[in-house]
């Protein structure tokens, strides 16, 4: 029997009927919507969902992996790095004081704790050593003609060095900012303080950190003319007289970079306590023009002093340039060995048991105070002579020639050595000296004190600035105090203080060695490179409002939450 195909026939409804048994088959798209709506209410009627099971289903939390804080550093100078480095080379050198050791403590004391550091400084071609492929892509440097050729930092001539910090800064704002994008840019002295202005301007957190009291002026025109759109901050910056408008300001209003540097920053520190008082207080008359915008900073809790910490290397039980390495413990018989080697490569009367005075700072007669020496250098030497005094020199400055002058013209070669600054050479003196005498006008901090201070080498120092906060007078008797202070910034003031350490110098060995030691723990203790950085990052975490550290150690509460 053959089998009849079945057609399906369509209704006006749009329904299909196949067959005899008018089977019907409604398409999808004409089903009612309404027999549907019925149908899911009687379900939900039946069977209601408890709205605190809704309300208490487990949510799935993604954390996310905490961006460590970006900070960058910019400075003019920088006194190697092992972090910046690679392929065995240390990062490239270019120093003229304080500022490169602090600059190259912060880098590399950040970088140890996983902190995403990164560092711009200029590019000083004829100072640098080794090849560029040794420098790690977290250093940029910022290159133009007026740094390749230079023989130092600071060449000498106040328009050069202008020139050069608005090159500098120019290759900053323009290209390094926008390109690096930090979270935090901490500035270093004149030579980087309209940064903080352009940051500003950028929505970018910034500190900023006063070294010295040097400083320029310079109009926005003569910014400009350097390459660097000042339009774009100039609001932040600190002029001469007040600003009425850009147009008025442009030729005629000089900035003041140190002062804008302060006035725009986030937050300003000067590298002690004692220096930041003192600008406040007007004591220095090249700071008077920055009295106001510190204070105003200070009042707003945005200004702190913190002290430097000379290098770890710095340490006589690991120095490897001294000829015999020693502690606290065994300093006595130690020293007499390193000043024997000092005295012989100077060409000095060999004494183990004469009081040797060692000058480590640079010869400049406007700050390190070496005019007052000079005044007294040949009485002094006289006065002392049946005890067999010494005085060392390895410094440079404009002062030098004239105590090359005084030991020549009094015939003292064999009692007065001087000598051009040598690291090796002045590590040696540190070691072997009993005394060393920094009797600066100012000091905003000074390291040479705290170098001393770890090697046994008492100072004798004018109270002022950074010096006040890490000398006190010494007393035997108490068992306080860790060098020899005078207040009067005169010859006859320090004439004192060496006095004072001649005494302590003649009283019985054991006593002086008892203080001696002391004072060598003490130091070890108190000058800490890591205490240093430790207050940085507490300012850091203040600008960033987060944990500074690794990425691990951020808690978890910084985590997001995602559904």
């Amino acid at each position: 029997m053959a089998r009849r195909q079945l057609e399906p026939e369509f209704s006006d409804s749009g329904e299909k009927t196949c067959g005899a048994e008018g089977v019907r088959i409604r398409p999808l798209g004409c089903v009612p919507l309404a027999p549907i709506t019925t149908m899911v209410s009687n379900l939900a009627a039946a069977t209601p969902l408890p709205t605190t099971e809704i309300q208490t289903l487990p949510l799935r939390v993604k954390r996310a992996k905490p961006r460590r804080p970006r900070i960058l550093i910019v400075t003019p100078e920088l006194n190697g790095s092992r972090f910046l480095g690679k392929n065995g080379h240390i990062a490239p050198c270019a120093k003229a004081g304080g500022l490169a050791d602090i600059s190259t403590l912060l880098v590399d004391e950040l970088a140890d704790r996983g902190i995403d550091v990164r560092v711009a400084m200029p590019h000083f071609r004829s100072l640098f050593t080794g090849p560029e492929t040794s420098v790690s892509r977290q250093l940029y440097l910022c290159h133009d003609r007026e740094f390749f050729y230079r023989t130092s930092v600071y060449d000498g001539s106040p328009d050069s060095n202008l020139r050069a910090a608005l090159a500098f800064q120019r290759d900053v704002i323009h290209n390094i900012l926008p390109m690096v994008k930090p979270d935090i840019v901490h500035c270093h002295d004149w030579m980087t303080a309209l940064v903080p202005a352009a940051a500003k301007s950028m929505g970018i957190r910034s500190l900023f950190t006063v070294h010295n009291l040097h400083d320029e002026h310079v109009t926005l025109e003569g910014i400009e003319d350097r390459g660097i759109d000042a339009a774009c901050f100039w609001n932040h910056l600190h002029f001469s007289r007040f600003p009425h408008s850009y147009g008025e300001s442009r030729g005629t209003n000089p900035v003041n970079l140190m002062a804008s540097g302060i006035h725009a920053a986030d937050h300003v520190n000067t590298v002690s306590p004692s220096f930041l008082q003192e600008l406040m207080d007007g004591r220095h008359p090249k700071g008077w023009g920055l009295v106001d915008v510190l204070r105003g900073k200070h009042r707003f809790g945005a200004a702190s002093g913190i002290i430097n910490a000379p290098d770890a290397s710095y340490s006589p039980d690991i120095d490897t340039k001294i000829a015999r390495s020693y502690t606290a413990a065994s300093h006595r018989e130690a020293k007499q060995a390193n000043k024997l080697a000092l005295q012989k490569s100077l060409g000095l009367e060999e004494d183990a048991e004469a009081p040797v005075l060692f000058w480590p700072s640079r010869l400049d007669p406007v700050q390190k105070g070496c005019g007052l020496l000079s005044d007294i250098l040949y009485r002094l030497v006289s006065d002392y002579w049946g005890l067999g005094m010494q005085m060392v020199f390895v410094a440079d400055g404009p002062s030098r020639c004239h105590f090359e002058h005084i030991a020549d013209f009094h015939g003292l070669r064999h009692r007065i050595a001087v000598r051009g600054f040598n690291e090796t050479l002045s590590r040696q003196a540190y070691a072997g000296s009993d005394f060393s005498l920094i009797p600066s006008a100012y000091e905003p901090c000074g390291l040479a004190q705290m170098v001393a201070l770890k090697y046994g080498s008492l100072p004798v120092i004018h109270c002022t600035g950074g010096l006040r906060d890490t000398v006190s007078h010494l007393n035997a008797e108490r068992h306080a105090g860790n060098g020899f202070v005078f207040e009067t910034h005169d010859s006859g003031g320090l004439r004192w203080a060496i006095d004072e350490a001649i005494r302590f110098y003649i009283r019985p060995a054991a006593e002086r060695e008892r203080e001696t030691r002391r004072i060598i723990e003490e130091s070890a203790r108190d000058f800490s490179p890591r205490a240093t950085a430790e207050e940085y990052i507490k300012l850091y975490e203040k600008l960033s409002d987060r944990p500074i550290g690794r990425a691990s150690e951020i808690p978890a509460s910084a985590s997001r939450t995602t559904f």
